[in-house]
């Protein structure tokens, strides 16, 4: 896999097709005219354009997502489109198991798109939604929200980065919670800061 560290004109790619995939870098248009370039992308496009498509998605409490192959261009995610394909966010998914998920298509997908040699490309439809870089302050929990807001929080943040929380007045890293029986947000695991993720039961015992 090639990442240079800026692309630039007259780069040595080695393929007539460039295939993108997570690179943040702009893309310049004298570059993308030097031959083809297709971006893989895990959200169903114009839907969730940007830096954080399956977190953006499950906060949002999207149904589904899905995965994107389209041709690169110099507007964030807009080019014409490939293949898309669709599939379900499960109520207990987190980011972790949709973008393995996403792998999983994409690659499926990409053989299709590449084996073909006149892919048709079909122009995005809809109003596009954008999902921007997951910031410190997206990471924390407001506890007086809905329940089910914060559950969605936390597992599109896990299991890379983590939904921040001050419980029992010490501030930690949840990874994992649930709606309780009673409509109250229960996280049952959770890295107290220096620590190692443990049942939230565990560290409570250990707050005694």
């Amino acid at each position: 896999m090639l990442q240079p560290t800026r692309p630039t004109p007259g780069l040595d790619l080695g393929a007539d097709t460039v295939v993108v995939c997570a690179y943040g870098l702009l893309i310049p248009a004298a570059l993308l005219a030097e031959r083809a370039w297709l971006n893989v992308h895990p959200s169903l496009l114009p839907r969730w354009r940007g830096a954080a498509p399956v977190e953006r998605a499950i906060m949002a409490g999207d149904a589904e997502t899905g995965v994107t192959i389209h041709e690169t261009v110099a507007e964030l995610d807009a080019g014409p489109i490939a293949a898309q394909e669709a599939f379900p966010i499960g109520r207990d998914d987190d980011a972790g198991s949709v973008y393995a998920r996403a792998a999983e298509v994409a690659a499926r997908l990409l053989d299709d798109v590449l084996a073909d040699p006149s892919p048709a490309f079909t122009p995005q439809s809809g109003e596009p939604t954008y999902a921007e870089k997951i910031r410190s302050e997206d990471r924390l929990l407001d506890l007086t929200r809905p329940a089910d807001e914060l559950v969605r929080l936390v597992r599109a943040l896990s299991p890379h980065i983590g939904a921040r929380a001050e419980l029992e007045g010490r501030p930690v890293t949840v990874w994992r919670a649930q709606v309780a029986a009673d409509g109250s947000f229960e996280p049952f695991e959770v890295q107290p800061d220096g620590g190692k993720r443990m049942p939230v039961e565990a560290w409570r015992r250990g707050l005694r």
